[in-house]
């Protein structure tokens, strides 16, 4: 773990030449760097305008410093920020003359972890900032950014409280085993005990979600050979990113690629047309197809409006549903004043489009947008989206709730019951950083980019 009494300095913008970079410096020799450099303290928090100088006292830029005192800023350290010009070059003279005068390069996540460390945010908010950094559509920035302010570490706070009020009546019995707990008492430790498993059910339902927020909509684009999936493809995307033959079969593989649809961000899939007699090479490609359809959280059929329905497999037909697909009448400008030959499965909301002349495709990101609407999931007023750490520490808890529930009637299991509760605050509290796990800590910031 690295030593979190040193001063650190990294680039807290992209490499590459852009109109400005700033290098971020965090810690205990802040203000004699000040000093050194810029001749004196500046007012806290305000820019000034100054000159850098290297320790030769050649001059390396004109640029503006920003200083901060202990506690407001982002580490809750003393820190400062230096705004240059964006040549790389500059920054890297502006770094090398920050190392020569003590500081030491950043580790990955190391303003954030010290953030964290001196108590700026919880580990549910310092997790937030990452996926503040990745988001990739309006919905994720919104579920990140209400992480950010506090959402998940308030619920795991109320979760905790209660919680703690519960063990603290059945420690007071452990305590004073001449006393049995009254029945009032138990029936207080069973509402509070079932009260925090259902909030912890609630929880763990938003973990799919947070799932498909941090890497889009799985969207599996089905139909038949030559029904116009890969143009489809090509033209949400805006761009030929697909083969596109009138020879049946040309998609083999599947491919993938992120796509807006609304406030979401839609993981799109091409997959090989599914044929009742496959040749051996289409078969392979079916399989894949297959395998993205076992994965999928949404799906497009393709229909070729030209023609009679296909058959299909009735599993997939069982597996879209009117809350996850969209049935896509394609080449429509074939069949002007006609009505199409295919007909989508019964319940399925459906759009009529031309893949080649784009018609109809703004309705198809309607519907699509409305179905990915579904997926939502909140928490009272809060966009609670949690991720694989938090839903491993919520299973355990679940698991302890229950197992606790199980003791509460049995008198020569209390000490048992506490025991369990104990185990369910420890598992809450790993959520919001409560429990100290040195390992896990440094396995998690390192996940963050340098500069963060």
């Amino acid at each position: 773990m690295a030593n979190h009494r040193d001063t650190i300095a990294a680039l807290g913008t992209p490499m590459g030449t852009a109109a400005l970079a700033i290098v971020r410096v965090s810690g205990a020799d802040t203000p004699r760097l000040v000093r050194e450099i810029f001749g004196g303290l500046p007012a806290p928090r305000f820019a000034l305008h100054a000159d850098y100088r290297d320790r030769a006292g050649t001059l390396v830029d004109d640029v503006l410093v920003t200083y901060y005192v202990t506690p407001q800023s982002y580490t809750g350290e003393d820190a400062f920020e230096v705004t240059s010009h964006g040549n790389p070059f500059i920054a890297q003279k502006i770094l090398e003359d920050l190392f020569a005068r003590g500081c030491r390069p950043a580790e990955p996540g190391e303003f954030t972890q010290r953030a964290f460390l001196n108590g700026r945010m919880d580990l549910s908010q310092a997790e937030a900032v990452m996926d503040l950094i990745q988001a990739r559509s309006e919905r994720a920035l919104e579920a990140a950014n209400q992480m950010l302010r506090g959402a998940l570490g308030r619920k795991m706070a109320e979760l905790i409280d209660g919680l703690l009020g519960a063990l603290a009546r059945i420690e007071a019995y452990i305590d004073f085993p001449e006393e049995d707990l009254p029945p009032e008492d138990r029936r207080i430790v069973r509402e509070t005990i079932e009260r925090v498993l259902q909030g912890t059910g609630q929880l763990l339902a938003t973990s799919h979600y947070g799932e498909i927020l941090r890497e889009g909509i799985k969207t599996v684009i089905v139909g038949a050979p030559n029904g116009g999936k890969s143009s489809l493809l090509n033209r949400l995307l805006g761009r030929d990113r697909a083969i596109v033959s009138p020879e049946p079969g040309t998609t083999r593989d599947f491919i993938e690629e992120p796509v807006l649809a609304g406030m979401h961000c839609l993981r799109l899939i091409d997959t090989a047309g599914l044929s009742p007699t496959p040749q051996r090479l289409e078969k392979l490609g079916q399989d894949k197809t297959l395998e993205r359809i076992a994965e999928a959280d949404l799906f497009l059929l393709v229909l070729d409006a030209t023609l009679a329905t296909p058959v299909f497999d009735d599993d997939l037909l069982q597996r879209m549903t009117a809350d996850n697909a969209v049935a896509v009448l394609n080449k429509c400008d074939l069949i002007q004043g006609v009505e199409p030959k295919a007909k989508p499965p019964t319940g399925l909301p459906t759009v009529r489009l031309s893949a080649l002349t784009g018609e109809g495709i703004d309705a198809l990101h309607a519907a699509v947008a409305r179905q990915a609407d579904r997926f939502q999931v909140r928490v009272g007023n809060d966009l609670i989206a949690i991720n694989a750490r938090h839903a491993y520490a919520l299973e355990r808890a679940r698991t302890g709730l229950a197992d606790a529930l199980g003791k509460l009637d049995q008198v020569n299991q209390i000490e048992l019951l506490a025991s369990d509760l104990r185990a369910v605050l420890d598992a809450l509290g790993e959520i919001s950083g409560k429990v100290d796990n040195e390992r896990m800590l440094d396995q998690l910031f390192a996940t963050f980019c340098i500069g963060k």
